[in-house]
Order: structure tokens, then C-alpha cells, then sequence
């Protein structure tokens, strides 16, 4: 451990041997109820034995078939598996390795198809860590900071945070959107824009879901301009949200979809998706990458999509959430510094606060220990650190989200009543 980059922070002192369903053990055989899945990656949960299977089989035949210099039949299986779940318009897809990977394929083919410079980002954005992907992440200024000039050519228009905001949802959308529109005027002219790029549900900025009219407003004036729409569905989609995609829920489809995460349950694999016709715009050679479409995630994937669509876990994801959002809103109402619970299926965040509209990052990071002491993993987000985010399996049970919950509730009562100055509203 004492070679280890002080540099990787990590927001437990757990470390894991090993996984099964949403458990993860030590070697001491301590256990933890895991509602992290690995920020969202292990979507059927720690080694689903179909997914293992898969994999190991895999393994004994073929592990890397570099998709650059030739096919393999797993690479040619999941393209065609992954189309029935796209939006009909988008027949083509390129994999890669990871997400920020993912999504600088995405821009650069928006800037090849279009033959236009500029990238239009929301505030509160996460889009990777990778010198491109950075320079369109507005989350948190921990990717962004030392290590200046970033890309240019990025525009940062405001996202419709209601919470933050303190509007209702209709005066946002029409405050964000009257702001697009000026920057389109003052500063980045639709001429010069290739894309727009959101994520339908915000993930590191807080699981703020993006409003229908928001998104409409989007396409329109993509349309409009012949800007391209580009989803990044690397943390929401694949099922999260309890719809397999998360912009199906505002009714509207880009132009290109950015997936990974929860892809391969764990192994690493990403892909962009579009249409042929808008691939046929980029330049040949301008897609791939040494590791890209690796034989044995690619057979994780399709054993991902086989579990997902057999034991019907997007229904299920919808089902979890809306149960897991009833359990949190009881526990809202004896804890005030619970200010707002938001997002979409199993991707929901408690906004902790220390007094209306105040972030407090240390009391969600005290309530994340007490619950990792109780035997519950779970992560932080939001620009302070403030928002507890709840992001299990996608086959969670009843019973498990039952025990985080009451965990949350323990924790919750320890460390409001041990508040020296914040959360006097919950002292009572």
C-alpha cells in the first residue's frame, strides 16, 4: 500500500477480496452491503455467475482479438445485441475502453462530421478525466485544476438545477434556455458549433434528472442549427433509471450515445453510437484503440445483456427505485438536514445541508463512515461533497435496500446529534 499514489483519494478504508451479489467481503471475511456497484459499473451486481461463466469461458479461447486488425465473433454478437437497444436511427457503433475514451470519440466525431470547432457543455457536467473529456467536465474543478491550458473550443451553459436555483422546474427551463440562446449569440455561434453534449441525468454534480421541456428545447434548437445532440449515458443508462436509456424518459434522441460503465459488469468496455450515415462523415482510422472491444468483455457484455433482458432488471430497477425513493422520504421527514432527494430509478442523492440551501460535505462524509462502520457502502457527490448517492445493483433486493436504509437512518441519528454548529435542525 506504501507504494500506492497518494494521489488515488479513496472514500473508504475498505479493501475488498472479494464479490457476490451486492456484498463485498474482505480478507478477515468482514462483509458490506455494496451500494456503490462501483459507481455504477456492476449493474448485475459482483459476479453474476452468468456474467463469470461468460468471462472464463472467454478466457480459455481467445483474450485479446485487436478489433483494428481483426473481428472476433463477441465483438460482431454485442453490436448486433446493443442495436436492438438503440434508438432505431442509430445502426453503427465503435467500442473503446472507458468512458472518457468514449466521449472524446464522440466530439471528435462531431467535429469531423460537421466541420465546426465548438462544444457546448452544461454546468454541473461530468464527462471523464482524459485532457478532452476534462475540458467539457464543469462537476467538481478536481479534473480541471493544475495542469492548464485545456481544450478550447468549450462553452459551459447553465443546467436547470432547480434546487440550486431555488425556482420551480418551468422558471429554470425558461432561465436555461434564454441563457443557450445567448451564448449562442454572444459567444459560441451555431455556425461554429458542432454539438451539444448532456447527460439526461446529471451524476457527479448531484443526480439532477435534465426536465422534458429542457431536452425538447435541445433538440429544437439542434435541429435548428444542425447542431449534433450528443447523450452521454455513461452513468445513467443501461437500465439505472428504470428505463434502459435515461433520455427515453424526456422522449427525446440524439444524434450519438455515449455508453460504458454498467456495459460489462465490471470488465472494461465502452461505446459511442450512431448512425451510419453520421459515422460515414468521420475520418477512417479515427475510431479504435489497442484494448478496445476486448474479447473477454465484450462476452461479459452479451452475458450483461442476457441477464438484464432474463430476469427483466430494468422493470426491476424502476421497481427498487421507486421503493428505495418511499424509504428515503420517510426518513426525510425526521431529518430536516435531508434537504431534497432527486434523480431517477436507482440513481437517487440526498442533498445534506446544514441549514436550507447550505451544502455540507463533512456531514455527508460523516454519515458515509458511520454507515461503512455499520456494514453499508455508500459514495458521495455534489460540488461539496454533500450529496449521499445511492447507486446499487440492478437486481438489488427489497430486503437489502431495507438494511442501507436503516443504516442511512442510524447513521443518520449519530451524526446529527454528534453536530457541534450544523444541522441544529435536527438536534430536536
Amino acid at each position: 500500500m506504501s507504494h500506492l499514489s497518494p494521489l488515488l483519494v479513496q472514500s473508504s478504508g475498505i479493501c475488498a477480496e472479494r464479490g457476490e451479489g451486492n456484498w463485498l467481503y474482505d480478507q478477515d471475511g468482514n462483509r458490506w452491503l455494496d451500494f456503490t456497484s462501483g459507481i455504477g459499473v456492476t449493474s448485475t451486481g459482483h459476479c453474476h455467475p452468468k456474467v463469470v461463466a461468460a468471462a472464463q469461458e472467454q478466457v480459455g479461447k481467445l483474450v485479446h482479438a485487436q478489433y483494428a486488425t481483426v473481428k472476433h465473433p463477441n465483438l460482431l454478437e454485442l453490436t448486433d445485441r446493443l442495436y436492438k437497444h438503440l434508438p432505431a436511427h442509430m445502426d453503427a457503433v465503435a467500442f473503446s475502453n472507458s468512458g472518457s475514451e468514449s466521449v472524446e470519440a464522440a466530439f471528435r466525431l462531431a467535429r469531423q462530421a460537421t466541420g465546426r470547432p465548438n462544444i457546448v457543455v452544461f454546468r454541473g457536467g461530468f464527462h471523464g478525466r482524459t485532457m478532452g473529456a476534462a475540458s467539457l467536465t464543469t462537476s467538481n474543478n478536481k479534473v480541471r485544476t493544475g495542469w492548464a491550458p485545456l481544450m478550447a473550443g468549450v462553452s459551459v451553459a447553465p443546467f436547470p438545477h432547480s434546487y440550486r436555483y431555488g425556482w420551480d422546474e418551468d422558471t429554470t427551463v425558461d432561465f436555461c434556455l434564454e441563457e443557450l440562446d445567448h451564448l449562442m449569440i454572444t459567444e459560441c455561434n451555431p455556425k461554429d458549433t458542432a454539438a451539444i453534449i448532456i447527460e439526461p441525468v446529471q451524476g457527479e454534480y448531484g443526480y439532477y434528472p435534465a426536465p422534458k421541456r429542457f431536452m425538447e428545447g435541445l433538440q429544437a434548437r439542434c435541429k435548428e442549427h444542425g447542431i449534433l445532440l450528443i447523450m452521454d449515458e455513461i452513468q445513467a443508462g443501461y437500465g439505472r433509471t428504470g428505463k434502459f436509456w435515461s433520455h427515453e424518459h424526456s422522449g427525446v434522441s440524439g444524434d450519438i450515445l455515449i455508453t460504458a460503465k454498467g456495459l460489462a459488469s465490471g470488465y472494461p468496455l465502452s461505446a459511442i453510437a450512431a448512425s451510419k450515415s453520421l459515422m460515414d462523415k468521420g475520418y477512417p482510422g479515427s475510431q479504435g484503440g489497442t484494448y478496445g472491444a476486448n474479447a473477454v468483455a465484450c462476452a461479459a457484455a452479451i452475458a450483461t445483456l442476457d441477464v438484464i433482458e432474463e430476469e427483466g432488471l430494468v422493470e426491476h430497477a424502476r421497481e427498487m427505485g421507486d421503493y428505495l425513493l418511499e424509504k428515503l422520504t420517510a426518513i426525510q421527514q425526521d431529518f430536516p438536514c435531508i434537504e431534497e432527494i432527486r434523480g431517477q430509478g436507482l440513481m437517487l442523492g440526498a442533498e445534506i445541508t446544514s441549514s436550507p440551501g447550505v451544502a455540507d460535505g463533512d456531514h455527508a462524509a460523516a454519515i458515509l463512515k458511520a454507515c461503512e462502520d455499520d456494514g453499508v457502502l455508500l459514495l458521495r457527490c455534489g460540488h461539496k461533497g454533500q450529496v449521499v448517492r445511492w447507486l446499487p445493483a440492478l437486481n438489488v433486493t427489497r430486503e437489502e435496500i431495507d438494511i442501507a436504509v436503516g443504516a442511512f437512518a442510524k447513521a443518520l441519528a449519530s451524526t446529527c446529534k454528534n453536530q457541534d454548529k450544523r444541522c441544529s435542525s435536527c438536534k430536536s
